[in-house]
């Protein structure tokens, strides 16, 4: 990934930290805690643990 797309694609993963629910992300199938978004052009999908105030990223799709 080019450094001047991973400093605007960090940005952007800072903002979703911070609201995992919100930034036009959406559930994958039933579950509301599978996330997807898509940040500065790479989807992402994450799974957000709110009990313990986390965000793991499983997914990072960039071409």
């Amino acid at each position: 990934m080019p450094r001047t797309l991973q400093s605007a694609f960090d940005a952007g993963m800072q903002c979703l930290a911070s609201d995992p629910y919100g930034h036009d992300s959406a559930p994958v199938k039933a579950d509301g805690d599978r996330r997807e978004a898509t940040v500065r052009g790479v989807v992402v999908r994450y799974y957000v643990s709110a009990t313990v105030l986390t965000v793991t990223v499983v997914r990072v799709v960039y071409i």
